[in-house]
């Protein structure tokens, strides 16, 4: 396996700072253009309906839109070039992307002024695929992190890189947006106002920085064509079966439905801030303390929450957030100008855990769903939190467009024009709305969520046993009598697991018939040729089936469950062809034995009632000596 090099590492990460930064501008900040500037020169009435249209149709494409995923992620997917599948989207969907959203921010080249149902119709046109393009850079961006690196490690190094210069992209605009708008709208016009060919300066220099990206990443990094990337389960997920995976896990669905009340109300208030600072406090050109605040925040919560986590239970953690956002609130209600009182109610806001434990959650409701419905479907798991970005994106822009309009806060309106009544109705929508939807965030994780570490590790017990125990529906002639040849998938001392339980009252939990091996090397290799049918989400254990049907678990340790994946590196991804001897895992003995646990491996075979003949030649073995053949039907 060949090492990554920083020239990729460096490289990926670009990529997320320009991509971020590009879904700001066109999440966030396109609104606060349409309005605020699109529609400069036409009579206000005119105006405000314009604005109305433009944010409906923004939130119905946007939705629209959610749908067409699985089928650009099974485009890309089916690409192939010399330069890869996913290099060329990438770029093809940056760059046109870049020059549409260019297009958005001239007003459609100012086509309002002439002809409104024009425009409409060329706006509908111009944004449907502007998100249509963008969408296969993100899933082209994205999915090039397991075609970079079959190391699973490695993986997590590319995805932590991502997310924190994803986190400078978006929050780098809060700090740049009014000193840039405003730069450009004086060299135009020579006044000090955020002005039209400011924020057309503002989009072509967030375009060129996406795509200058985007080709950072192309440059930088290399997909890998081997056996693995080859030999992959290809299986594509639609919205149905997304859905579908929902419903049909309570735990999936009530996290889900958690996570998108926090997730509307945060990107709701992030679109709102600027109004707060121009229109409430009239101070436009603080408005970058947002951007700085939010970006030293973030710097130090994702690091600070790993360590937090180990002394602290995520579900605390995810009350200790949402407090802290609903404090902000109230911060922002009561704090007027006072920029210290602001300030604190920024660093509160931004300190929040709800997308972490969210994610976390989700894939520990991979296993609940397998225990509990026979269904596990890592695939859904895995498109439901971008799904739901994009649902509460677009609900995020329709209440942002709503409140300009509704408080006064379009056209060329200033601090001085706002009323009473226009600072009531953008504190009722803008902060007192997203509280109430950040305190049932709250309240339904609190009392429908019980996917707790310690109850995920219970799940996992439970799910290992009915493996072992229940008849499960494996696609082979039954009525036949196979021979499998084994191999020893570690080097130790072997044991059959039921003579080892009679000693070991920890070995007690693992039912069935198998071997146990107390390693002198943390490494697993594959026992036969067959594939890897899955993998669960903490990463210590997972489940292999031979080309002649028989299937199996090789779970690592005893208690290692508690680890959460830490020091366990996997070398295969699910769905993966596998040969007898090939490297399957790596693992950390001495994090094992240092919290307490022990690193015995265990393998045992699914559906013991069809094993017909089993013996074990207790010994010291090494990786790859031979095992007696096992007979099953």
């Amino acid at each position: 396996m060949s090492k990554i090099s920083y020239k990729e590492r460096i490289g990926f990460a670009l990529g997320n700072l320009g991509h971020s930064a590009f879904y700001g501008a066109l999440s966030t900040y396109f609104i606060v253009y349409v309005t605020s500037g699109m529609f400069a020169g036409v009579e206000k009435s005119i105006a405000n309906k314009l604005i109305g249209l433009i944010t409906t149709l923004v939130v119905i494409i946007r939705l629209a839109e959610v749908v067409l995923d699985p089928i650009l992620g099974n485009i890309v997917d089916n690409t192939r070039t010399k330069y890869g599948k996913f290099k060329p989207w990438l770029l093809i969907g940056t760059i046109v992307s870049a020059i549409l959203l260019i297009i958005c921010f001239t007003g459609v080249f100012g086509l309002s002024k002439v002809n409104w149902l024009l425009f409409a119709i060329a706006f509908v046109i111009i944004f449907v695929a502007l998100d249509i393009f963008y969408s296969f850079s993100d899933v082209a961006y994205w999915g090039m992190v397991p075609a970079i690196s079959e190391n699973s490690q490695e993986r997590g190094v590319f995805t932590v890189l991502g997310s924190f210069t994803g986190t400078i992209g978006w929050n780098g605009l809060t700090i740049i947006v009014v000193p840039i708008t405003t730069y450009f709208t004086y060299l135009a016009t020579g006044k000090h106002e955020q002005g039209n060919a400011g924020w057309l300066a503002f989009a072509i220099i967030i375009s060129l920085v996406a795509v200058l990206c985007a080709l950072a990443t192309a440059w930088g990094t290399k997909e890998k064509n081997n056996i693995i990337r080859n030999s992959a389960n290809q299986e594509k997920t639609s919205i149905k079966d997304v859905f579908v995976g929902i419903a049909k896990n309570d735990q999936m669905l009530w996290t889900s439905l958690a996570y998108l009340m926090y997730s509307v109300a945060y990107v709701a208030t992030n679109g709102v801030l600027f109004y707060y600072f121009k229109f409430v406090l009239d101070k436009p050109n603080q408005f970058w303390i947002a951007g700085v605040v939010a970006t030293i925040v973030g710097f130090f919560t994702a690091p600070l929450y790993g360590i937090l986590n180990k002394f602290i239970p995520r579900k605390v953690l995810y009350t200790i957030g949402q407090i802290s956002m609903i404090l902000s609130y109230i911060i922002f209600l009561t704090a007027h100008d006072n920029p210290v009182l602001i300030t604190i109610g920024l660093i509160l806001f931004n300190f929040n855990y709800a997308q972490l434990v969210t994610v976390l959650t989700l894939t520990d409701a991979i296993e609940y769903g397998q225990l509990h419905n026979g269904i596990r479907n890592e695939a859904v798991t895995l498109s439901i939190r971008p799904l739901l970005d994009k649902i509460s994106g677009a609900f995020s822009n329709g209440i942002v467009g709503f409140i300009a309009v509704a408080a006064g806060m379009t056209g060329s309106a200033t601090a001085n024009d706002m009323t009473s009544s226009n600072i009531h109705t953008f504190e009722l929508f803008s902060f007192y709305t997203p509280l109430t939807l950040a305190a049932l965030a709250l309240i339904i994780f609190l009392w429908k969520v019980k996917l707790s570490e310690k109850v995920h590790a219970e799940v996992v017990d439970q799910l290992e046993a009915k493996l072992a125990t229940e008849n499960i529906t494996i696609p082979v002639d039954a009525s036949a009598i196979k021979h499998q040849d084994i191999i020893a998938p570690a080097d130790g001392d072997l044991t059959a697991l039921e003579t080892l339980k009679q000693t070991n009252q920890d070995l007690a939990l693992f039912h069935g018939v198998g071997y146990a091996i107390e390693p002198t090397k943390g490494e697993v290799y594959a026992p036969f040729d067959g594939k890897i049918r899955f993998t669960f989400s903490t990463q210590h254990a997972f489940g292999i089936e031979s080309d002649n049907g028989l299937s199996a678990i090789i779970h690592v340790g005893i208690g290692t469950v508690n680890l959460r994946g830490e020091g366990f590196n996997l070398h295969f991804v699910d769905g993966q062809e596998i040969h007898r001897g090939d490297l399957l895992m790596t693992f950390d003995r001495e994090i094992i034995h240092d919290n307490g646990y022990d690193d015995t491996i265990i393998m045992f075979f699914v559906d013991p009632k069809r094993i017909e003949e089993f013996e074990v030649n207790s010994g010291t073995i090494n990786h790859g000596d031979d095992l007696q053949p096992v007979t099953f039907k």
